[in-house]
This record gives structure tokens, C-alpha cells and sequence, in this order.
């Protein structure tokens, strides 16, 4: 699939999360400075020029307009149902890309290339047998799952993935756009070294 055009894609909006507890990282991811920007706002513009709207849940780090959690630190179920909730406040019920902030080398093509998939539900790249569910884009029924999943209580993003609307892309569709590099996240100093980032 060649994926061309620029602007937002139509009936596909986007959240950025960037309300994570960096443990390992030791201070605030989303705030890193990576080439001169944070990483929530490299996240952030890139997700803008493929989706509209494109949310941040969370602190506001990344220059988009901010959705607060109703409990901050509950996990990114709760992150994302928090989004959802926001976006469909404003009329959208349709596909969203979600974005974790600490993908700081995921490209506007893989961006556009989820957005312009085909598949009406859910699309989740697959990267060395793991699915990529913070760097992926979910139609409704998945939404409205998970929705119900963080009422009941759960903090796993297992409902997002779960039912029929789910299209795993393997290597052999996403990597046409991008390389796995696009999907390392920064979870720890080591890893800012290992993405030949300065620290």
C-alpha cells in the first residue's frame, strides 16, 4: 500500500498519552528534550498533521489541546477511555490513532499509513511477535470496549484488542513505511543512549 497525500486523513482523529509515571526513566518522559523539542511535542505535531482532532491526555506537554484524566496514573486503559470520552464529547465516533509520548522516532508515513488503512475496526502493527497497541489506530466497537472494560474496573489494554474488527499488521505491510525503529520507546536513560539520543 503507497500511502500519499498530506492534511489530516478524514474520520481519523488521534491522542497522544503522556501521563505515564517514568519510573525507570527517573523524570518525566513526555518532557524530554530530544533535537531541540520535547518528546511529547514531536509525538505530538507529528500525530496533528495525519489526524483532526489530535487530543493530549494528560499533564500538557505536547502543544495540543489537553484532556485530564479523571485519576491521573491509573495506566493507559484509562488514559485512552479518557480521550475516547473527550473526542466523542466533540462529535467524533470514529477510527483514533493512539500514541504513547515516548516514541520519539515514530514518522508522519507510518502515521498516515495507519490512518489510511482500509479495515472499517481496528489496525495493530505487530513488531517481533509483540503488538504495538500505543502505536496504533482503533475503531469504535474497540473504543466502546475498552470504555466498558475501565468502568469495570480493568487497567489492561487487552479489550482494545480483542473481537473480530482487530487487522494485525506484520512486518510485511508496515515495514513498506518504516523501519522497527519507529516503534522503540524510551523507557529508561539506556534506552535515550541506545536511540543515539544525548542525555
Amino acid at each position: 500500500m503507497e500511502v500519499v497525500g498530506s492534511g489530516p486523513v478524514p474520520g481519523v482523529a488521534g491522542l497522544v498519552l503522556t501521563g505515564g509515571a517514568s519510573r525507570r526513566m527517573g523524570r518525566d518522559k513526555a518532557a524530554i528534550v530530544i533535537e531541540g523539542m520535547s518528546c511529547a511535542d514531536r509525538v505530538g505535531r507529528r500525530l496533528s498533521l495525519v489526524a483532526s482532532p489530535a487530543l493530549e491526555v494528560g499533564p500538557g506537554r505536547s502543544g495540543l489541546p489537553v484532556v485530564r484524566e479523571e485519576a491521573r496514573g491509573q495506566g493507559p486503559l484509562c488514559a485512552l477511555v479518557a480521550g475516547w470520552r473527550a473526542l466523542t464529547a466533540r462529535g467524533h465516533r470514529d477510527r483514533v490513532i493512539v500514541l504513547a509520548c515516548d516514541l520519539p522516532l515514530v514518522t508522519e508515513g507510518l502515521l498516515r499509513f495507519l490512518a489510511c488503512r482500509p479495515e472499517p475496526g481496528s489496525v495493530v502493527p505487530v513488531v517481533n511477535g509483540h503488538a504495538q497497541p500505543l502505536c496504533a489506530r482503533f475503531g469504535r466497537l474497540a473504543l466502546d470496549n475498552a470504555a466498558r472494560a475501565a468502568s469495570a474496573g480493568h487497567r489492561s489494554l487487552a479489550p482494545l484488542l480483542e473481537g473480530d474488527d482487530v487487522t494485525w499488521l506484520e512486518e510485511e505491510d508496515w515495514g513498506r513505511v518504516a523501519d522497527s525503529q519507529a516503534f522503540s520507546d524510551m523507557d529508561s536513560p539506556a534506552d535515550l543512549r541506545r536511540l543515539g539520543f544525548a542525555i
